[in-house]
Parts: C-alpha cells; sequence; structure tokens
C-alpha cells in the first residue's frame, strides 16, 4: 500500500499540533512541515513573557466563543469537538503540568515556553515528521488528474502530498495570499487586533506605569467598551482592558486610521450612583479635609492629584471651598477622561492579526476548503481572532486538530 503524504505549510502553533496530530491519528502518513523562516514556534516562545498562554481556563464552548470578535459563531461546533480541557490533557499526558491563574489564563507549570516547545519538538521526532526550515512556500497547484498537491519552495524545490493544510498564521506579505486567491479564495486583508492606544500630548505621561485594576475604556463613536485593568504608559494607555477594546474594534479603527477619542472612567464598576455620593458625602461630613486627600481607596493619589491639577483646582483647599461647578467637574474627570488617540503601538507578546481566508470559504467541521478539495486550514491565516488571554492559541489548537483529524482519515 502506497504511503499517504501531507504537506503542512507554516511552523508554529496551529502548524506543529496539526502535524503532529495527522501523525498521532495516522501512523501510516508520511508528513512534512514547511517553515519560511530560520525558526519554527517563534510566537510560542515569546507569548505570555516567555512563560506561554497556551489556553484560557474556559470548559464551555458557548462562553469561549464570546471572547473572539471574529469567528464566535463558526467556532461553536469546533470547541464541542476540541476545546481548553482536551488541550491541557493531551499537554498532561506528554509530561506537561500546568496551571491556572487567577484570572483563567494556564501556563505550564515550569513557566517556561521553552517546555512547549520541546514538548513538541520531541513529537515530531517521535512520528518521523520532517521539518523543513528556510522553505518559503512560492507556488501552490493543485493536480486535477490525481486531485493532489504541488507546492514549490524558494530555491525551487517541489514537495507533493495527497492533501495541504494551510497553517502559516497571519497572511501579511505572504505568496501564499495570491495562490489562494487564484483557487477562488476570497481573503480580508490582515490589520493588527491587538494594540495599545497612542494620545499625542499625553497629558498622563508623567504618571507612566502607573495601573488601575478595575476601570472602564469606552469608544464613544463606536458604541463599545471594554472593563478590566488600565496601564498608563508614557505614549498613552494600554493594559488588558484597552487590548482587548483594540481587538473588537480593530477593522473599524483600522479604517479611521487610528484617530478616535476615548473615554475613561476611572472608578469603573463603581462609577455610577455610588461613586458620586462618595463626593457629596465628603463635603458634607468631611467638610474641613483637604482637596487632596483622595476619598476613593481604589484611586492611586498621583492620579488623583493630576486629575485635579488638569482643572486648576488647587489640592489644599478645603471640601467645604469647593463649588458645586468644581464638584460636578471632578465627577465627569473620573468617569469620563477624555483623551484623543491618534496611532497604536503594537502589542509585541500578544502580535496577532485579524483577517485572512473568508469564513465562508471554509466547511468547520473539517477545516477543508470549500473552494478546493484535499486544501484545510488551521490557526491565524482565516479570519478568526480572540482577545489577549490564551484564546488565539486555542483556536489554533482546535482548528489545526480538526483539520487533522480529517485529514487522517
Amino acid at each position: 500500500m502506497e504511503t499517504r503524504k501531507v504537506i503542512v505549510v507554516g511552523g508554529g502553533a496551529a502548524g506543529f499540533f496539526c502535524a503532529i496530530s495527522i501523525a498521532e491519528l495516522n501512523s501510516s502518513t508520511k508528513v512534512t512541515l514547511l517553515e519560511a523562516g530560520k525558526k519554527t514556534l517563534r510566537k510560542v516562545k515569546i507569548s505570555g513573557g516567555g512563560r506561554c498562554n497556551l489556553t484560557h481556563h474556559c470548559f464551555e464552548p458557548k462562553l469561549l466563543t464570546s471572547h473572539y470578535p471574529r469567528g464566535q459563531r463558526e467556532l461553536l461546533g469546533p470547541f464541542f469537538q476540541w476545546q481548553p480541557k482536551d488541550m491541557i490533557q493531551w499537554f498532561t499526558e506528554r509530561g506537561i503540568a500546568t496551571k491556572r491563574e487567577a484570572d483563567g489564563r494556564v501556563f505550564p507549570v515550569s513557566n517556561s515556553s521553552q517546555s512547549i516547545i520541546d514538548c513538541f519538538e520531541k513529537e515530531v521526532g517521535k512520528k518521523d515528521i520532517q521539518v523543513l526550515r528556510n522553505s518559503m512556500v512560492t507556488d501552490i497547484q493543485c493536480i486535477k488528474n490525481t486531485n493532489s498537491w504541488l507546492v514549490e519552495t524558494e530555491g525551487g524545490a517541489t514537495h507533493e502530498g495527497d492533501q495541504l493544510c494551510i497553517a502559516t498564521g497571519t497572511l501579511k506579505n505572504s505568496r501564499i495570499s495570491s495562490c489562494l486567491e487564484k483557487l477562488g479564495h476570497t481573503l480580508s486583508p490582515p490589520i493588527p487586533s491587538l494594540f495599545a492606544f497612542n494620545v499625542p500630548s499625553h497629558p498622563l505621561s508623567d504618571l507612566s506605569g502607573l495601573s488601575l485594576q478595575d476601570a472602564e475604556v469606552k469608544i464613544p463613536s463606536l458604541s463599545i467598551s471594554q472593563m478590566g485593568p488600565v496601564l498608563i504608559t508614557h505614549k498613552g494607555i494600554s493594559g488588558p482592558a484597552v487590548i482587548k477594546l483594540s481587538s473588537w474594534a480593530a477593522k473599524k479603527l483600522f479604517f479611521k486610521d487610528y484617530k478616535f477619542e476615548v473615554l475613561i472612567n476611572w472608578l469603573g464598576s463603581n462609577g455610577g450612583m455610588e461613586g458620586r455620593m462618595v463626593l457629596k458625602n465628603v463635603r458634607k461630613e468631611h467638610p474641613r479635609s483637604i482637596i487632596g486627600n483622595c476619598p476613593y481607596p481604589l484611586i492611586p493619589k498621583r492620579l488623583w492629584g493630576k486629575l485635579l491639577e488638569q482643572q486648576s483646582i488647587a489640592k489644599d483647599i478645603t471640601w467645604a471651598h469647593l463649588s458645586k461647578e468644581q464638584e460636578k467637574s471632578i465627577y465627569e474627570y473620573l468617569t469620563a477622561f477624555r483623551l484623543p488617540v491618534d496611532g497604536k503601538s503594537t502589542n509585541k507578546e500578544e502580535f496577532v492579526t485579524c483577517g485572512g481566508v473568508s469564513l465562508t470559504d471554509v466547511n468547520f467541521k473539517t477545516l477543508e476548503s470549500k473552494k478546493a478539495k484535499g486544501l484545510f486550514f488551521a490557526g491565524e491565516c482565516l479570519d478568526i481572532d480572540g482577545v489577549t488571554g490564551g484564546f488565539n492559541f486555542q483556536s489554533a489548537w482546535t482548528t489545526a486538530r480538526i483539520a487533522a483529524t480529517r485529514i487522517a482519515k
């Protein structure tokens, strides 16, 4: 019986897991993995500050999909087939113990991405998967009479496979894009999905490094917001709330050329009537106290002082001398602090793009192309992306496993 051959393009998380899964599910298949660069698993290496945030502790498929600005509907079925619990078990069976952190992110107990890389490389060796680095794909052709695939790489080398899986990560600046379009696929341009907001003439730049754990960031023009930790940087604002907001608004902000206004509610979930009453009560009960002493326990003193300074309110006056107009102004600065954003800063550890192969071109029961038989997709080359927290790795693992399951059959 002739050995079946499969080509996987992309030496990242999705590519490695797809290749390993194919060989695991069908040991008679010869798998070749093509990587354009000198190194494989580069994003795995830097994820989570080098600790590798490999997934998220969310085991309910419907809830899990809510963390994906693009791909939410399409991923529901796949998450019933392969989800974080399955991935954690897969690593556990291979000697990689994992731990859940307070925010739900899952890391290897080793706190080192190298343990994940070592695991994958060991599996590749055990299963005799051929990994070819410096093999940038320049052309893809479907051989009609045999229903097989011919892949050409830089330098003129060719590789033939009965099935082909594209798992390249982002298709930005990739020659594969034109090959896929020739095969009838629609691609949306890859654009940044996770980034911080730059603020020109940043009024809070001297507070760089200061963070609040429960703040709300809103883009009024888009009527979307996110609650969570916010970090003040020398360029603008960052932190989980900002990074998640950038993901949900990625495509709209791209067309705005990253010029828009944000409102920050520094009081976060305490910014409603309760927050308003704090000011009224402190004026009533502590009229002789100076305003420079912040009445909100969770607002850093430096931020409070800066907000007063922005309104030209002296820190050494007492609450009794504060006018009602000034009280109203202080509350507005606390709950609707305006910042003009002009530009972005890429979050390098979690660099992700949205855009890629149109989801309508793919059968999400198998991850096979609807346009070309025997062609599969996995990972970020699809127009799927999640917020920060291990969700992008999980969609890579899931799509790779489902594609591999179909290929192995």
